[in-house]
């Protein structure tokens, strides 16, 4: 689940990072509001979480921006600005939460838990493929009907994988999304957390279904070409 952060604290933003990414989400940091409006150019996210105090502008201009271009993502603002009014300005500029600095991780992750919850599940619907189902905003994987007891982070490759049908994701991908550390040097924790969401999905790696390993290049989600992951309905395009 993408998130963009926009944070001109590298330190804070780094551990904003690493904290979210142990939640199971994917993070995206940039320092500007400059960068951000590239950033949600070029990228759909889930989420945005935004500070007020940037080097090239106020946080609410930049909330407002987000609005006129018809953007629907939730905005969670995350400031050290505890005034009323400037809370207020803020709700009405068209954010969704305001949360004042510092926070603890597990309440930011929680609000932005709620936040999902609020705009995914009603708009985003269900991924699926086969009998595979994918709730991104209850954080929820089905097989044939029955829960999954996925580990955060079986989730958010799973999640992943599925964002991307049919795409070759590399081991280093996966390491720089899931995990925010970039480079091979953890191959070996890819390869168990694929490991073991193919035995939770009776997936075997010889005969799989739905994640398939190309040697030397990463992994893919298969999908046959009848259907696709549909985000928009729940239902299968045919």
């Amino acid at each position: 689940m993408p998130l963009l952060l926009v944070e001109d604290d590298a330190a804070l933003a780094r551990a904003l990072v690493q904290g979210l990414h142990l939640q199971g989400y994917t993070v995206e940091a940039v320092g500007t509001a400059e960068e951000a409006r590239h950033a949600l150019a070029v990228r759909p996210y889930d989420a945005l979480i935004l500070d007020l105090r940037l080097p090239d502008g106020y946080g609410l201009d930049l909330c407002r921006w987000v609005r006129q271009q018809g953007l629907e993502l939730p905005i969670l603002i995350l400031t050290a600005l505890d005034e009323p009014q400037t809370i207020v300005e803020g709700l009405d500029a068209g954010a969704d939460d305001y949360v004042v600095k510092p926070v603890d991780l597990d309440v930011l992750a929680a609000r932005l838990r709620a936040l999902l919850r609020r705009h995914l599940h009603p708009k985003a619907g269900l991924w699926r493929a086969g009998d595979l189902v994918l709730d991104p905003a209850r954080r929820q994987a089905y097989l044939a009907g029955e829960p999954l007891p996925l580990t955060r982070k079986e989730f958010a490759i799973l999640e992943y994988l599925m964002r991307h049908p049919g795409r070759v994701i590399s081991t280093e991908e996966l390491l720089e999304h899931i995990w925010g550390e970039p480079g091979n040097l953890f191959t070996h924790t890819v390869r168990t957390h694929i490991y073991n969401l193919r035995r939770k999905l009776r997936d075997p790696a010889d005969h799989p279904r739905f994640i398939e390993t190309l040697p030397g290049q990463g992994y893919r989600l298969r999908v046959p070409e009848t259907e696709a992951p549909d985000r928009e309905t729940g239902a299968q395009r045919r």
